[in-house]
């Protein structure tokens, strides 16, 4: 299992609907994330910085890599992109490096 943390940005003022988006999640999403070796997958809001700091853990023979190529995860892109930065149709994506866990 692998640890994977990443920073995101939502647009000013769209707090409110990135939960109500969030949740109602689509249940192919869920299926789709789970299918290729992600879990235990959590966002957390900045809201001075409106900076997201993501968290999930993936499988270590995850499929991650697939996901921007399949249907399910670019229509999801499609569904945020006016309220989330995003560059080359997919939202901007930074990520962290781990510098201490503690099991």
């Amino acid at each position: 299992m692998q640890r994977l943390a990443f920073k995101m940005f939502l647009n000013p003022g769209q707090d409110s609907e990135y939960w109500r988006r969030h949740d109602e999640i689509w249940p192919e999403l869920t299926a789709l994330l789970a299918e290729v070796g992600v879990s235990n997958y959590s966002i957390f809001l900045d809201s001075e910085t409106h900076t997201l700091f993501a968290y999930l853990e993936r499988a270590d023979n995850h499929r991650m890599d697939s996901l921007p190529e399949h249907p399910v995860m670019r229509r999801w892109w499609d569904s945020m992109s006016d309220i989330m930065r995003y560059e080359g149709g997919k939202p901007v994506m930074v990520p962290l490096l781990e510098m201490f866990h503690q099991a």
